[in-house]
């Protein structure tokens, strides 16, 4: 057994951008007996978890459970919907885009990788990782397609790696101006129950979450919402596919149940945090993930360091990516504390890290967590314009909760 007991006394401070902590509330439910999944009770159970998704991912479709990480549903996403060789275009954000990409190209597909060229000025860093997704270019390569021989389009609704968020309503226009078939396939791994997302109303064929970040959950189940489209497309899709098929999951949904054998206790967590979620109700959620991301950005203002995101519009409520001067290893930074930040992935690696507020949070964990950084920062001989810590302090202060 891995012996838990070598952290430091007090609270150990897990601001990394997911997995993020675990309410207590939910652990207790998950320590609960574990049931006979081919039982009444657990038809309970699954009918439940499925309503309660639907409400989360707002929609009116298909929610597929699958047990397993973000990486199973995003690979579920793919195979469900296209043949191999399918030419698909997907955008350039940051680290999580470019997996996915590889993903593709390990599954036979073609994939189209486009993004912003070149390094930005101030920084150093590819252009590409510091913005959102260009709905502009995707619009202009769908038109370019007169063939329609892209099948799908794929982004990142908020890029972990960079604290970037993009405008997915804004892509389904562009498919819709461009007159072109292809299904639009988004992650919001990230983004679910943190950041306002809209299934249905954007227009999203396929869309592949977890249950690690916003929804407070250990990692271990991930996600498909589907559209009617997306379903449809399933039914002549060629790629190799069982255990992540969605049309026997999506038949036995119907009554409570699942072809295999469910991860029945990380599903009463799930079934807690959904009551937690809806209880406090969507927009209350976002609008304090919205006021989190803002205070935080406040104090790296008051750094006088930039953000990973260079675009004000689209910074994540989720987390911030928080850029350190050349010569300094943002690795390092958090390694003097029991204060997990998330490092710098791909490309910016050991060039930023991240500090995550979302899920089970507030205030004062934000300050603590903020207090450690500006140590870190000034242990390590980082520059600093100012005190960070009383930036956030003031604008917590002064910009009143929601509660409404």
């Amino acid at each position: 057994m891995i012996a838990l007991d070598h952290h430091p006394s007090g609270r150990h401070f897990l601001q990394i951008p997911g997995p993020s902590p675990v309410p207590d509330r939910i652990l207790r439910a998950i320590s609960l007996p574990t049931i006979d999944h081919r039982g009444p009770e657990f038809a309970t159970l699954g009918k439940k978890v499925i309503g309660g998704l639907q409400q989360v991912f707002q929609t009116a479709q298909p929610v597929v459970v699958y047990p397993a990480s973000g990486t199973g549903a995003w690979e579920a996403a793919l195979v469900n919907v296209l043949s191999p060789g399918d030419a698909v275009l997907m955008f350039e954000t940051g680290h999580f885009a470019t997996l996915w990409q590889k993903m593709a190209l390990r599954l036979q597909l073609a994939p189209e990788f486009i993004g912003l060229p070149g390094l930005d000025d101030a920084t150093g860093l590819p252009l590409a990782w510091r913005h959102g997704v260009q709905a502009e270019l995707i619009e202009q390569r769908l038109r370019d397609d007169a063939g329609h021989r892209i099948k799908a389009v794929c982004v990142v609704h908020n890029e972990t790696s960079t604290g970037v968020t993009s405008d997915i309503a804004a892509m389904r226009r562009a498919i819709d101006a461009a007159r072109h078939p292809a299904l639009l396939l988004v992650d919001t791994i990230s983004g679910l129950a943190s950041a306002d997302y809209r299934h249905d109303e954007w227009g999203v064929d396929v869309t592949v979450s977890g249950s690690q970040k916003g929804l407070m959950l250990p990692p271990g189940i991930s996600f498909n919402a589907l559209s009617p489209k997306a379903i449809e497309a399933s039914k002549a899709a060629r790629l190799p596919k069982s255990f992540w098929a969605w049309d026997e999951i999506v038949e036995m949904n119907r009554s409570g149940y699942w072809p295999y054998t469910p991860n029945t206790n990380l599903l009463y967590g799930l079934s807690e945090a959904l009551d937690m979620l809806l209880d406090e109700g969507l927009p209350a959620i976002f609008a304090r993930h919205q006021r989190w991301g803002a205070g935080v950005r406040a104090a790296v203002n008051a750094w006088g360091l930039p953000t990973q995101c260079a675009d004000e519009r689209l910074h994540s409520p989720v987390l911030t990516g928080v850029v350190t001067p050349r010569g300094v290893d943002a690795n390092a930074l958090h390694s003097r504390f029991d204060l997990p930040l998330g490092a710098g992935l791909g490309k910016l690696k050991g060039r930023m890290f991240r500090i995550g507020h979302l899920g089970d949070c507030n205030d004062l964990t934000l300050m603590a967590a903020l207090s450690g950084v500006e140590m870190g920062l000034k242990l390590s001989g980082v520059p600093l314009a100012g005190s960070g810590v009383a930036a956030a302090m003031d604008f917590f202060a002064g910009t009143p909760v929601r509660t409404d």
